[in-house]
């Protein structure tokens, strides 16, 4: 192993870049990067399909109520993801500058965050809900609800703790280790969905709540199986130095994952406010709206799976101090996912009604959704650009000034929008998401902006 590089200063690329990589091969390495994140997301994101698929016989009102709380749940989802993504970057920069003490700090301080936000939020959210009357939600959606919205509120323990861990494998360049895990999750969620939902025999089963606890079992299970493959494999035993962070490793974590924990919740409780907003139109029109949020979720994963990768691509060049990798690896990742998301566009244009009719109970419910597919078609080029300038970014350690992207562009842009839209304008449901997609636009922009244009030396994030 070679002798450690000293750590380069915060945002900065400053030795001379070694011999070029063409933009082909950097788009190969990000691929084989992307590809088994993507499918790890995706694999995990399908619990929620699952969900609605199975919820969907127990009528309108319980799907109102998953979607309701998908909408909520998704804030603090956010924060979560972008408070231990950190763990991931951190771990790239080490790896890529051979440094293994500290990357396994990297890996302990991320723990810690992890299991300290993750009990937070879950706390969080259990309080929130006692807000919920006041914002205009149905009443037979609210009657339900409560069960439902607890056990999915303990779900967000092991998930912060799990993608922690996962971030790290992921700077190692061992991905596919957190897709057989998801995998897993997906297995295990399609039966105990069935038995806990919907029972057995003469048991008649639990359920909406039966979905909430097959989800905390899902979870929890992959998390346990990835901690035992990181404590027994020996294909790990590089990384069980016995160092353990520091203080000052909590400290630097935290001191970059809270911009970004802000910037997500921003993007995400923007996100709920837009949900919440759709149940101002009843239970069918929440219901529309978790048939095409499901589906959509689904397609989003690899934008965001890209953001993940082109994050430790960056941050494995800034370890090796190769600015001209870091600056290819973002631009290439950009082209790659402005063409996924053009094609997501056609297909939710093509096939949007035909899944609607599939998934919905009803009529009325179908034809929402159906039109929603359309409006959400039109948001996922911006959706796409936005995630992945971000996360190109987060490999900089440029997390502080997206924070006031994300807050301008969908609090004092999208949310106005989706209000006027949708209520003085009259377009319905519908406005709320047309409204939000002009925050997409202004992120995208701003933020691809800011990665092109800026200097590849020190900055002030």
């Amino acid at each position: 192993m070679s002798e450690p590089h000293l750590p380069a200063p915060r945002g900065a690329l400053e030795d001379p870049p070694a011999a070029h990589v063409p933009p082909a091969a950097e788009a190969r390495g990000l691929l084989q990067l992307a590809i088994p994140i993507v499918v790890s997301l995706a694999a995990s994101t399908l619990i929620g399909v699952v969900d609605t698929i199975m919820v969907a016989p127990l009528g309108t009102d319980a799907l109102a109520a998953v979607s309701l709380t998908a909408s909520v749940h998704v804030v603090v989802y956010a924060a979560l993801y972008g408070l231990v993504s950190m763990a991931g970057v951190l771990a790239a920069r080490a790896h890529g500058g051979d440094e293994p003490a500290a990357l396994t700090r990297a890996l302990w301080a991320g723990l810690a965050l992890g299991g300290l936000g993750g009990t937070l939020g879950a706390g969080l959210m259990i309080v929130a809900r006692g807000a919920l009357p006041a914002l205009g939600q149905p009443q037979a959606v609210l009657d339900i609800l409560g069960p439902y919205w607890t056990a999915m509120s303990l779900v967000l323990l092991p998930f912060a703790l799990f993608y922690a861990l996962k971030g790290v494998y992921e700077a190692v360049d061992r991905p596919w280790v957190g897709v057989h895990l998801a995998f897993v999750g997906v297995a295990l969620n399609v039966p105990a969905n069935a038995l806990l939902i919907h029972g057995i025999g003469e048991w008649p089963g639990l359920g909406l709540l039966g979905a909430g606890l097959a989800s905390l079992l899902s979870q929890t299970a992959g998390l346990g199986l990835l901690v035992l493959h990181w404590r027994r494999a020996r294909s790990m035993a590089w990384l069980r130095t016995g160092v353990r962070a520091r203080w000052a490793d909590l400290a630097e974590q935290a001191r970059d994952g809270l911009p970004l924990a802000f910037g997500y919740a921003g993007e995400g409780a923007a996100f709920a406010a837009a949900g919440l907003m759709v149940g101002w139109f009843g239970a069918e029109a929440l219901a529309a709206n978790q048939i095409v949020g499901a589906v959509s979720g689904v397609l989003y994963m690899v934008p965001l799976g890209m953001a993940a990768a082109v994050s430790v691509r960056v941050g494995q060049a800034v370890g090796a101090r190769r600015p001209d990798r870091a600056r290819t690896v973002g631009l290439v990742a950009i082209g790659l996912v402005v063409a996924w998301m053009g094609a997501v566009t056609f297909l939710l244009v093509l096939l949007g009604g035909t899944i609607a009719e599939a998934l919905a109970q009803e009529a009325a419910v179908a034809e929402l959704a159906t039109v929603m597919f359309i409006v959400f078609a039109g948001m996922q080029v911006f959706d796409g650009v936005q995630a992945t300038a971000l996360g190109a970014l987060r490999g900089l350690l440029d997390t502080r000034w997206p924070v006031v992207v994300t807050l301008t562009a969908y609090w004092i842009v999208a949310l106005p929008a989706a209000y006027v839209l949708s209520g003085p304008l009259d377009i319905g449901p519908n406005g709320v998401w047309i409204g939000y997609g002009t925050g997409l636009v202004i992120a995208a922009l701003t933020l691809c902006v800011r990665f092109v244009r800026r200097p590849f030396g020190p900055i002030a994030s």
